[in-house]
């Protein structure tokens, strides 16, 4: 029986020990990105790009505009083989015009994405060295409740799936 105390004991100590040499602390990375210097930059660089992206599609809309509104002041003298060209070129144009904004959102997040990734890296690589130096063993994300610092730890997919026996699927040959 004093063996088994003993072991429990020894247990008990040795979780107090691990729970007391873990640190986790957190942080919101959206913040600190905001009050780094490159921010302002990358704000000013975005909003320029959407303007332009803007006044693009502006320009688009009144080339439309004006085509539009030339086929109808022409339709009466246009046969009907012109009439049928110029209509297929409106709705083309027209068509274009509607896939517009959705290209320009996704082009303004692509460039958003490639200016804000070294910012990113740069806020990320600077938490991951307070963490060390401070001895910190988990960071979490406030924006996104993400953990950005980890001890590394082991992969349980292979025994969950084990467990509930699971089985890798056979790749399919070439061709079939």
């Amino acid at each position: 029986m004093k063996k088994l105390l003993l072991g429990a004991v020894m247990a008990f100590g040795m979780l107090s020990a691990t729970a007391q040499a873990t640190k986790i602390g957190y942080i919101n990375t959206d913040e600190v990105m905001s009050l780094m210097p490159e921010a302002a930059k990358i704000q000013a660089e975005l909003n320029e790009y959407q303007v332009s992206l803007q006044q693009q599609g502006q320009t688009l809309t009144k080339d439309a505009d004006e085509k539009r509104d030339k086929y109808f002041k022409d339709s009466i003298t246009l046969t009907p083989t012109m009439k049928e060209i110029r209509r297929e070129e409106l709705v083309k144009l027209y068509t274009r015009l509607q896939s517009y904004d959705q290209e320009a959102q996704e082009k303004s997040q692509q460039y958003a994405q490639s200016k804000i990734a070294p910012v990113r890296t740069k806020a990320l690589d600077a938490i991951k060295a307070v963490a060390k130096e401070k001895g910190y063993t988990y960071v979490i994300d406030d924006a996104s409740n993400v953990l950005l610092v980890m001890p590394p730890a082991d992969d349980l997919l292979p025994f969950v799936k084990t467990k509930l026996g699971i089985k890798e699927p056979v790749p399919a040959a070439p061709g079939k």
